[in-house]
């Protein structure tokens, strides 16, 4: 069915408005996203300044539906930020869709608003570790890519060592100074991470991801977890 009448009136009332639908270009706005500034992404979200919905564009009658549409713009718009930057194709748009499939499950504004909270400090998180990464020597940026490659594997110092080259003790504190916290504190870390990712989105049984990520029991893999997030798998995986 045509649509040329409704085609009109709409580029005639945004021509008169003064919208510009460029969708090439990347907000200003979204700097902060770019720049991997966590705190600042935080400010800008309270304050409004990096938002869901500019209300210009009509794309449903629902108001929630439309603020959907709205989101998936606004993720693909955040995507590309990301890639410019340095975040791979792949990883920029499998976490897109992500949240894209979070918000097609959304039944109000408020719950859509939290989701893009989420998405765009999520975002921001990894570009911030993408800088981080540019900046640390060849031996941490190896370290850290093979920890998170083989979580289930040889993580100790003396492991990551002979990886490297380097003497377990200067590794020690070479990681200790570029990272911020000792090798043994980032490797669960990241074992967490990894383990909170599988609670959400996989059917997989406390053993089975406490096995996959090295741990030696279930009950070890259930204690670490309640330590360092606060709650226990079980809790967590029924919270969201």
């Amino acid at each position: 069915m045509k649509v040329r009448q409704e085609l009109n009136m709409l580029l005639y009332s945004q021509k008169a408005n003064g919208q510009d639908n460029d969708t090439l270009q990347v907000p200003n706005d979204y700097i902060s996203i770019r720049l991997g500034d966590i705190e600042k992404v935080k400010n800008h979200l309270e304050s409004g300044r990096i938002k869901m919905s500019d209300n210009n564009r009509i794309l449903s009658d629902n108001k929630t539906r439309n603020n959907i549409y709205y989101f998936i713009l606004k993720a693909d718009e955040i995507a590309r930020t990301v890639i410019s930057v340095g975040m791979s194709n792949d990883e920029a748009y499998a976490l897109t869709d992500i949240y894209i499939c979070k918000a097609d499950k959304c039944t109000n504004d408020n719950q859509l608003s939290e989701i893009f909270a989420d998405m765009c400090l999520d975002f921001t998180e990894r570009i911030n570790e993408i800088v981080a990464d540019t900046i640390a020597s060849p031996h941490i940026r190896k370290c850290k890519a093979y920890i998170y490659e083989n979580l289930n594997g040889d993580l100790s110092v003396k492991g990551l060592s002979k990886l490297t080259g380097l003497n377990p003790s200067y590794l020690s504190k070479l990681f200790s100074k570029e990272v911020g916290i000792p090798i043994k504190k980032f490797v669960t870390r990241a074992k967490m991470d990894t383990s909170q990712n599988l609670l959400r989105y996989t059917n997989l049984t406390y053993i089975e991801i406490a096995y996959s990520l090295g741990f030696s029991s279930q009950s070890s893999f259930i204690r670490t977890f309640k330590s360092e997030v606060g709650i226990t798998p079980k809790k967590y995986r029924e919270r969201f």
